[in-house]
């Protein structure tokens, strides 16, 4: 059941971004996980900017290419999670084990066909 079309979808990537950017501040994250955090709200700003649906500003990343790049950093997002765990600590591995669902679970509900081309 695909139940987020390409408008929400597009919303919700701009509230993550908006999300991450917050995060090392509202979770106190530790500093390693911090700059991961925000370089991750950058590349996921850049993606969305240029993605080809009604929310991207200069559509040249074709909107399923966009949800491959999701699911594929879903699951880097899990082993990120063990390697900031070791490094930083159990709040960093959480934090990105959850970060890793709600990305995964948003690819995973999408229509990636939703966005007609004009």
């Amino acid at each position: 059941m695909k139940f987020i079309d390409s408008k929400i979808h597009g919303f919700l990537d701009y509230v993550v971004v908006a999300f991450l950017l917050a995060s090392p501040h509202l979770f106190n994250l530790p500093v390693t996980t911090s700059i991961f955090t925000y370089i991750l709200a950058g590349i996921h700003f850049i993606l969305t900017i240029l993605t080809n649906f009604e929310l991207g500003l200069f559509k040249l990343v074709p909107f399923e290419i966009h949800g491959t790049i999701e699911v594929v950093v879903s699951l880097l997002l899990v082993v990120t999670a063990f390697v900031l765990g070791v490094v930083d600590n159990e709040i960093a591995r959480n934090f990105y084990l959850i970060v890793a669902a709600v990305v995964f679970l948003t690819w995973k509900f999408t229509n990636y066909n939703s966005f007609k081309k004009y």
